[in-house]
């Protein structure tokens, strides 16, 4: 007799979109809110570059070993991840004793559906 036992499987959470295309109609207090908080996160050198490596990277997920090369020490950059997942632009997994992060796919989606509506 087995001791195994089935799991049912988590659907993984949906992230909302932040905002509307700025052409559709004016943001909400909270979109501008959120909305603001990713392009701020976005508005930093290094977090911008540390974002740029992982949406780049091979797979689209990186290791923060492979990604720390930017000029500050680890905590810093660290630091600079911390601030890009809480403006919901990536996501992470720890593995072993490595994080790996992801690019949040709906919400970029999102941001350049609301930047593109002003071309």
């Amino acid at each position: 007799m087995s001791n195994t036992k089935v799991l049912p499987l988590l659907e993984p959470e949906a992230v909302a979109p932040c905002c509307p295309p700025l052409t559709e109609r004016p943001l909400t207090a909270d979109e501008a809110e959120k909305t603001a908080l990713m392009f701020k996160a976005l508005g930093d050198p290094v977090r911008l570059r540390l974002f740029s490596a992982v949406a780049s990277h091979e797979g689209g997920e990186a290791c923060v070993c492979d990604i720390s090369d930017v000029g500050v020490s680890q905590p810093t950059v660290s630091h600079h991840l911390k601030k890009l997942k809480e403006a919901g632009l990536l996501t992470s997994e720890r593995r072993g004793t490595w994080v790996y992060y992801r690019v949040e796919p709906s919400v970029v989606t999102a941001m350049g559906r609301m930047l593109s509506s002003l071309g």
